[in-house]
């Protein structure tokens, strides 16, 4: 008897250290890229949460998937506090809901599972990185910008929309500002990444433009 529970014991510490090193692959990712949630944050989520489902077995809950729920309620909340409102768009959701995916390594390997989670990572660790080539071809393509810029008069406003055009930039206008000595005006501007670099070239030393920022 005594062997046998040396035996389990030693199982779960290569399960618990097997999700240390699950955890630390993701980590890293997230880590080399700089996201908000690095190294530190997915090895505890993925040790957490495999801890968390080895507990629960030997303990004998009647229903394991109110742990699993309770653990996703959990990891819920984690996620949403790497999740901020940048400037044009809401960043930290692809590391919020990589925490989430981890999450689930962890408790695949607390599980028992150990060949599901390290599938699971390796198809977390391609969609972050392989896939972030093919979101870079359609980010260069159709790349969607909000712009406000200063002029003086309703005119140079419609100058600026001939500008877009030779830039082959579509756009609408989402509000605008009138004052007795300029207009501001934000534009949404939709087109190739390259575009909209020269035509912030050209609103650089274009005398027209008064002010602008995007």
């Amino acid at each position: 008897m005594d062997f046998l529970k040396d035996h389990s014991i030693q199982n779960e510490l290569v399960l618990i250290f097997i999700s240390v090193i699950l955890g630390l692959f993701i980590g890293a990712e997230r880590e080399y890229r700089n996201k908000s949630a690095g190294l530190r944050t997915f090895i505890l989520v993925c040790f957490g949460s495999c801890l968390f489902t080895i507990l629960s077995i030997k303990i004998g809950i009647k229903d394991p998937d109110r742990l699993a729920a309770n653990i996703i309620t959990g990891i819920g909340f984690l996620g949403a506090g790497v999740i901020f409102k940048g400037d044009n768009k809401i960043d930290g959701i692809t590391t919020a809901t990589t925490i989430w995916a981890t999450a689930s390594i962890g408790m695949a390997v607390g599980s028992g599972y150990v060949y599901l989670s390290l599938t699971g990572t390796v198809l977390v660790l391609l969609i972050l990185s392989s896939l972030s080539y093919l979101q870079n071809f359609i980010d260069n393509n159709h790349k969607i910008r909000e712009y406000k810029i200063v002029v003086k008069t309703f005119e140079e406003v419609t100058y600026l929309e001939d500008t877009f055009k030779k830039y082959h930039l579509q756009f609408f206008i989402i509000r605008q500002k009138f004052t007795q000595e300029n207009i501001t005006t934000a534009w949404i501007l939709t087109g190739k990444h390259k575009n909209h670099d020269l035509f912030i070239e050209q609103l650089q030393s274009d005398d027209k433009v008064n002010a602008y920022e995007f």
